[in-house]
């Protein structure tokens, strides 16, 4: 008789293999955290004895599920921004915190507690892709999981590197490290085509096919990713990466919400796994994938949680439900992404996503033992009709919960037994997990409470603060004040013409200040567009002390700039302003020397609001001594245009057409 380390008995098994075997009552034994023979119970034990033989009373005995993506250590960031659009929750508020607060330690207990969660839902193996890579290695091979961790790629500077090129450096190395550990896949995961521009998704290629490394890679989450790419490449995502070479490595998809036959066809020639992330493509809105499609054009397609903090939890049978339910009304047919079907997707087909299924994913010949036990006795699985052998898939995908797994078991080891956790201290990583909410807690509350605060949180503003002097008239005639301007005295540097939409962002707290959003149309000679460029700047309150040069029609503000490298949508859900103004103005904007000082002068035309005409003069100052001279020469400026100075007004635009 051969002998084994365990055997269980007494089961339920769904083998989930490509025959759909079932055994009831079954039999696995399990040899060096291998399975070694599975099948009815009375051929098993007729040919092996073990150490240990487990009587699973009637449970369902099937594979562990396997999670295709998340982002693991942000358990502790579960909850944190609710009910937002994606680009604002992940650049106005995950982004930031996790510059101020992802470390080492964060990312460890994170994953301690994210693993926590996977195991009592019954997860086996998950994806992940996170920054500090190597802790989440550490932490995951500590508690017994299996896991493919990609090492996050970034354009921009990172919680643990300070360039894309230290990024890709640190994917080598966790590559190198965990090549050969027996529960780890090290991989590489660019975060998505808006983040890692070609120069960085060329280099993750060259990487890839150096070590033949997963690549775990964001695509087509949103419509507008997919948009704003067509607009800047002429292609949707897939082509474009496809040109990059990311369909030629070891690519695991995650999303896939916006594709087409063409591209969904593309990827499966390519043997790309598509990661399906229900709950969390609902909940930011991102829109209805076409999972059925998908499958029946023979895709391979697993399902995955995302992270915690835009899903709110790591429930694998959520997910289940969820696909099943979502694709039926999406397909306007029941019959899609059946139970059976949905339950391969979580683990055969599941680990074929994640290009592993040579050792796990079904209960077969020489796979590794990650298994789970079901409890299908509860009420809420009550009666049991089996005149179809298929009906116990949908009391798993339909029925069940997660807490009805009661244990798990990764490569031959118990991770739980009878729902308690064996390798996870849960209370503790609850304690000290309290302080840290309360850390982040108050650094968003002192965040919100300033307009500054929230532009430096989302990054690319310069700490820079600059004053202004200006005066402003109202004209009748344009044409007289360019004439005016090709006098002897002004020397013109440079000529610009743009088209300026203006929106101006007021706060209840006038302290605030005013943010300006601006997008600007470069004009050439023939009045056509050659470039376009969208600037934010924080316009603080003005000089206190600054009476006289009020008096005398100018102003001095504080100033904040950046490049706005977001929507104007997002700017308005993220500072969420009082009220708005829009400006919309044609400006010939002209650079001149007059008695050796550098003047603006604008001559623009207002179309929005109402209609008029003004002349701006302006000078940057950091002085008042240098104001007080700026603003002698500014009047005499507007002497030498012939223009109005008894009608100096005193206000920026936006303070008195919002009166008008």
């Amino acid at each position: 008789m051969k002998t084994c380390a365990t055997i269980l008995k007494n089961a339920h098994i769904l083998a989930m293999d490509e025959q759909s075997n079932q055994f009831e009552p079954g039999a696995i034994a399990i040899k060096d955290g291998k399975i070694a023979a599975v099948g009815y119970q009375h051929e098993i034990l007729a040919e092996w004895q073990a150490e240990e033989t487990i009587d699973c009373g009637g449970k369902v005995l099937m594979p562990g599920l396997i999670n295709t993506h998340t982002h693991i250590p942000m358990t502790l960031l579960r909850g944190l921004s609710n009910d937002l659009r994606l680009d604002v929750w992940l650049m106005g508020y995950m982004m930031p915190v996790e510059r101020e607060f992802v470390s080492p330690e964060f990312v460890r207990l994170g994953t301690q507690m994210g693993c926590a969660e996977l195991i009592r839902s019954g997860v086996t193996t998950f994806n992940d892709m996170y920054y500090f890579e190597d802790e989440v290695a550490q932490a995951t091979a500590e508690i017994g999981m299996r896991a493919v961790l990609g090492q996050t790629v970034l354009k921009f500077p990172s919680p643990d590197a300070a360039s894309f090129e230290d990024s890709l450096a640190l994917s080598e190395a966790l590559i190198e490290k965990w090549k050969d550990h027996n529960l780890i896949i090290p991989a590489i995961a660019p975060h998505a085509v808006y983040t890692c521009p070609a120069e960085v998704l060329e280099a993750v290629v060259k990487i890839a096919k150096k070590h033949d490394a997963i690549v775990h890679f964001h695509v087509s989450e949103t419509i507008e990713e997919v948009e704003n790419l067509r607009k800047e490449t002429g292609m949707p995502v897939v082509p474009y990466i496809k040109k990059l070479g990311m369909l030629d490595t070891k690519l695991i998809a995650a999303h896939c919400v916006h594709v087409d036959d063409g591209e969904i066809r593309t990827m499966l020639r390519a043997g790309t796994g598509i990661a399906h992330n229900p709950s969390s493509n609902l909940k930011l809105a991102s829109g209805f994938a076409p999972i059925a499609r998908m499958m029946e054009m023979g895709a391979k397609v697993g399902i995955g949680t995302d992270g915690t903090a835009s899903n709110n939890d790591l429930d694998m049978f959520e997910e289940m439900r969820l696909a099943s339910l979502i694709a039926k009304p999406v397909a306007g047919d029941p019959t899609v992404l059946p139970a059976k079907q949905v339950l391969e997707m979580v683990t055969r087909i599941g680990a074929e996503t994640l290009h592993m299924a040579e050792i796990t994913g079904s209960l077969e010949l020489g796979k590794r033992a990650d298994l789970i036990l079901i409890d299908l006795y509860p009420m809420h699985n009550q009666p049991h009709f089996r005149r179809d052998p298929e009906n116990v898939y949908a009391q798993i995908v339909y029925a069940s919960k997660a807490t009805d797994v009661t244990d798990v078991m990764v490569e031959g080891q118990w991770l739980m037994r009878d729902h308690e956790l064996l390798t996870i201290d849960e209370a503790e990583l609850i304690r000290q997990a309290a302080p840290i909410a309360e850390q982040i807690d108050a650094f968003l509350t002192s965040r919100e409470e300033s307009v500054l605060s929230k532009l430096l949180a989302i990054g690319g503003f310069s700490e820079e603060e600059s004053f202004e002097v200006q005066a402003k008239v109202r004209v009748k005639d344009v044409e007289s004040v360019l004439k005016n301007l090709n006098q002897p005295e002004i020397q013109i540097i440079r000529t610009r013409h743009y088209h300026e939409y203006d929106t101006y962002f007021f706060f209840e707290d006038p302290s605030q200040g005013i943010l300006r959003y601006r997008e600007d149309e470069f004009l050439n000679k023939r009045g056509e567009i050659i470039n376009v460029r969208s600037r934010l700047t924080l316009i603080g309150e003005g000089d206190p002390e600054g009476g006289e040069f009020i008096k005398q029609g100018l102003l001095s503000r504080s100033r904040y700039f950046a490049p706005a490298t977001h929507s104007l949508r997002f700017y308005i859900e993220y500072f969420k302003p009082s009220h708005s103004l829009e400006i919309e103005k044609n400006r010939r904007r002209y650079l001149v020397r007059f008695k050796d000082v550098e003047f603006f002068i604008n001559v623009d035309r207002i179309i929005k609001p109402n209609e008029d005409c003004f002349v701006e003069i302006k000078s940057r100052t950091w002085s008042r001594q240098d104001a007080d001279e700026k603003t002698h020469l500014i009047k005499y400026l507007a002497d030498v245009l012939e223009l109005d100075t008894s009608q100096i007004i005193n206000e920026d635009y936006f303070q008195f057409l919002e009166r008008d």
